[in-house]
């Protein structure tokens, strides 16, 4: 990795920290480059700016990083429950998506950066599913899609209808990720 490689993945990883804390509003580029241990005119050299640089730490954890969970259209409670594992692994990436959708004033199912064409490939896998299942249709693609992402977050701190996070979580994560399993599998 070059220095100016190694420079800037050390301003990513300061930034997504910073982002996850305090929002795009509540960020600073100074504490960023401090963090970073780099000089605050790098970040304007390869983000242009603060908003270039949230986007890019975003697409990093939101648009490839959910790559990192395979998609399984035909196992939705077993993606459910390692979604849930990637986010008790990646705090981050809900606390960055919060963020997002307060901040920009866009839902993230929207934001064509999110929805294409990942998003748009997760709803075709899941009509295609659901035209080879026999018998009732259940749930429009993009409502289970919803659903699904919905159940997997359940004890995200960024949830306002969760219990605390920390009590339940720390107690028995396990049995977390075994009730969104389950409730995935009801759900279908």
């Amino acid at each position: 990795m070059s220095r100016a490689e190694a420079t800037k993945a050390r301003i990513l990883q300061a930034a997504t920290e910073e982002f996850a804390a305090y929002g795009i509003a509540g960020a600073r580029v100074d504490r960023i480059a401090k963090a970073a241990s780099a000089n605050k005119n790098l970040i304007y050299v390869y983000f242009c700016n603060k908003d270039g640089l949230f986007d890019a730490v975003f697409d990093a954890h939101l648009g490839r990083g959910l790559d990192l969970v395979p998609f399984t259209p035909d196992d939705l409670p077993d993606y459910a429950g390692r979604l849930f594992d990637h986010y008790q692994e990646h705090p981050e990436v809900l606390r960055l998506a919060t963020w997002h959708r307060l901040e920009r004033g866009t839902a993230l199912e929207t934001d064509p950066a999110v929805a294409e064409p990942a998003r748009m490939d997760k709803l075709a896998s899941l009509e295609a599913v659901r035209k080879d299942q026999r018998g009732t249709p259940g749930f429009a693609p993009a409502t289970l899609l919803t659903l699904v992402l919905a159940i997997a977050s359940a004890w995200s701190p960024t949830n306002a209808a969760s219990m605390p996070a920390t009590s339940v979580l720390t107690s028995n994560p396990a049995a977390c990720r075994s009730a969104i399993v389950e409730a995935v599998r009801r759900l279908l």
